[in-house]
């Protein structure tokens, strides 16, 4: 059985989905939960699925089809929904060699997941935000074509690792919804100063284009909006606990899935590799002072405890923000022929196959092409995007030109905008300009408080939803 692999979230600017789907657990949810019918309070019961008769009552058997686990504003997750995301994560951590935490750690850990998510497709659903069939079949194919397999080859792989199909489009639709949330509540917000800006090129004057990347992993303990002396003691106390365990030998992966609030939690809290300007300063100014493998002590954030061990670093030969070394420059033209309700990918690709041949055959020109078909506001200008650095265009679409030599025209290229036709005009090698300088430092600063800003959001998105267990309260965290 091969393991399916689906793209992690990355913060570019681009509109491509950016999905890590679990595929994953069976177990069995505690026994005081199994027994609970929806809307009633817990009662012993005889025995699985039977009720004891009243006086004067005959007796009845009564199967439990399924049960609430937990209210969320005015919606429910039921017994059911939980046992199929159970495993399904469990089978993702197991091919991933995460360690699981034990039962019950593990289904209140995923409990809180759950809840995090409805809250945030309720908050989706009321702003209006909705993916509708087209879109998702796209964003299914894209996934499908990375792990180099046809739609149907993809469809049963997924059903032979025990995922419905229509399950999984579902999930990739409510990911999407909570991608554009997050960036309409997020992303969009997050203000950059100019003098941050300032400060930010002058610490960077002078590096070099070798550059470190750090592998890190975290736990992450969210601290209650307004929180309390005591809940403030409680949570910090808690963090350290977890860390005792991490000295004592305790596996970081496991303890993050049992401990952590993060949304990475189930993923053993990996971050991977990433640069400085793809980190939180504060995890900056921790994993500068740690050697490879050690683990960092308690730090708090605005919002939580958090601890980092440093798994691994490396130099990097990347582009530098400030510039100081010249950078390649691409000259690119394209045409782009969207994908909508008339027009079907298969239908966007054979138009481009089309009009490849005629600009192989010399039968017209790039140009003319471009304007008669592309779908893109270039096309007046023959499809010429002008000068690109990189990172300016979305990975698909950067990958792809720089492959081709000048002159060179690409075959039919997806991305999330539709399907292209790629010409390199020509390339040269330049110095940054101080405007470009001031972008890309701007987009640095962005990456950094990205993060923070979305783990504070999301704890203000927790606190304020109406939640309600419908379980005993000691089998809750």
């Amino acid at each position: 059985m091969m393991n399916l692999q689906f793209p992690r979230p990355v913060n570019r600017r681009t509109a491509g989905i950016a999905f890590a789907v679990a595929l994953t657990c069976a177990g069995a949810l505690p026994q005081a939960w199994a027994q609970y019918a929806p809307g009633m309070a817990p009662a012993p019961r005889p025995a699985q699925g039977f009720q004891a008769p009243q006086a004067g009552q005959q007796s009845q058997r009564v199967y439990l089809a399924d049960a609430i686990i937990a209210v969320v504003n005015n919606e429910v997750i039921t017994r059911q929904e939980l046992l199929e995301r159970l495993r399904t994560v469990e089978r993702r951590m197991r091919a991933q060699n995460i360690a699981l935490p034990p039962q019950g750690d593990f289904q209140r850990q995923l409990l809180e997941r759950m809840i995090v998510d409805r809250a945030q497709l309720q908050l989706a659903k009321e702003y209006g935000i909705r993916v509708d069939d087209s879109m998702l079949d796209r964003a299914v194919a894209r996934i499908a074509e990375q792990n180099r397999l046809t739609m149907p080859q993809f469809r049963a792989e997924l059903e032979r690792q025990g995922t419905p199909y229509a399950r999984f489009r579902e999930d990739i639709r409510e990911e999407i919804m909570m991608q554009r949330l997050r960036e309409r509540e997020v992303d969009n917000k997050i203000q950059i100063s100019e003098s941050e800006v300032d400060n930010y090129l002058a610490a960077e004057k002078g590096t070099t284009p070798n550059q470190q990347e750090f592998n890190v992993s975290h736990i992450l303990v969210r601290i209650p909006e307004n929180a309390t002396a005591e809940q403030l003691a409680e949570r910090r106390a808690r963090a350290e606990n977890v860390r005792q365990q991490l000295q004592a030998g305790g596996d970081f992966a496991k303890l993050a899935a049992t401990y952590s609030d993060a949304t990475d939690a189930l993923s053993g809290g990996d971050l991977g590799w990433r640069t400085t300007e793809r980190l939180p300063q504060l995890f900056v100014d921790t994993v500068g002072n740690l050697k490879e493998g050690e683990i960092s002590p308690v730090i708090k954030s605005a919002s939580a405890f958090h601890i980092v061990k440093l798994a691994g670093k490396r130099t990097a030969s990347i582009m530098k923000t400030p510039g100081t070394a010249a950078v390649q420059q691409t000259r690119v033209r394209h045409i782009l022929i969207k994908v909508n309700q008339i027009v079907t990918p298969d239908d966007a690709r054979r138009k481009l196959i089309d009009i490849k041949q005629r600009l192989d055959n010399n039968a017209a020109k790039f140009e003319d092409l471009a304007k008669l078909f592309s779908n893109d506001l270039s096309a007046s200008r023959g499809g010429e995007i002008g000068w690109v650095y990189p990172g300016d265009t979305v990975p698909e679409f950067e990958r792809a030109m720089n492959a081709l030599e000048p002159g060179q025209v690409s075959e039919p290229i997806e991305s999330p905008f539709g399907y292209h036709l790629i010409q390199v005009l020509e390339r040269k090698k330049d110095d940054v300009s101080a405007e470009r300088q001031r972008l890309i430092a701007r987009q640095a600063i962005r990456e950094r408080k990205l993060e923070e800003a979305t783990q504070e959001w999301l704890r203000q998105l927790r606190d304020r939803a109406y939640v309600e267990y419908r379980f005993d309260t000691a089998d809750a965290r």
